[in-house]
């Protein structure tokens, strides 16, 4: 069984809820740029250190639930059974739904349209996204490493981890593009995310050999030995 927080722990988890609300807020209403730390601080009625002891950056703020996709990412693919391959256990993780598309209702439409509005306008945000998602690729690459006991030179856990990532980010396009484009039945879009993952999963599993190639009698890539 799971205990219950203490006291202290539940008052950091409401002082954190806040500032995440409260900037929410405050960026949705001017835009990420033109709020401050020190403002969001004043607003919530604390001091500016401490909104950062709870956010090391401003954009922070916009991504901090992210750090529970990487922990739930990270232990699918270390708790997986024996039978199961790196690549199935990622299909099943990324197919299950989970954030606004799961909840499927106007309010979670709406803030699906602000956030992705909100990062769409802000160069800041997008760059700090990119850096969230590489260092999900090498927190990835090396569970992936230890799993499978490779070399430092074996060059297969980075490769899948990027192409596992790859598939993440593709599936975060595919919504933002649709959300600010003015879809808002957030039903049909979870329906068609989740076809988007299924088609890409299937291009991972079946490999990359002949993607691409025109000429029907293209065979597989032949790399040779480097001592051949």
């Amino acid at each position: 069984m799971t205990a219950e927080p203490g006291l202290r722990e539940r008052k950091k988890q409401q002082t954190r809820q806040l500032l995440a609300d409260t900037a929410r807020r405050l960026f949705a209403e001017r835009g990420f740029e033109k709020v401050s730390v020190a403002e969001i601080a004043r607003v919530a009625n604390v001091s500016q250190p401490t909104v950062f002891n709870y956010f090391p950056t401003k954009e922070d703020l916009v991504y901090s639930a992210l750090e529970q996709f990487e922990d739930d990412l990270l232990t699918t693919i270390r708790d997986r059974t024996p039978e199961e391959s790196i690549l199935q256990a990622f299909g099943r993780f990324i197919l299950r739904p989970r954030g606004f598309l799961a909840a499927e209702d106007e309010q979670a439409a709406a803030r699906l349209v602000e956030i992705s509005r909100m990062i769409a306008e802000s160069a800041a945000l997008q760059a700090r996204e990119r850096q969230i998602l590489d260092r999900y690729t090498s927190s990835l690459a090396a569970l992936i490493a230890k799993e499978t006991r490779a070399s430092d030179d074996d060059p297969r856990p980075a490769v899948t981890a990027a192409a596992l990532i790859g598939v993440h980010r593709t599936l975060i396009e595919h919504v933002r593009r649709h959300i600010l484009a003015g879809d808002r039945d957030l039903a049909r879009l979870a329906r068609t995310t989740k076809t988007t993952a299924k088609k890409a999963l299937a291009h991972l599993e079946h490999g990359l050999g002949d993607y691409g190639a025109t000429h029907s009698h293209a065979g597989r890539l032949k790399v040779a030995d480097e001592g051949s």
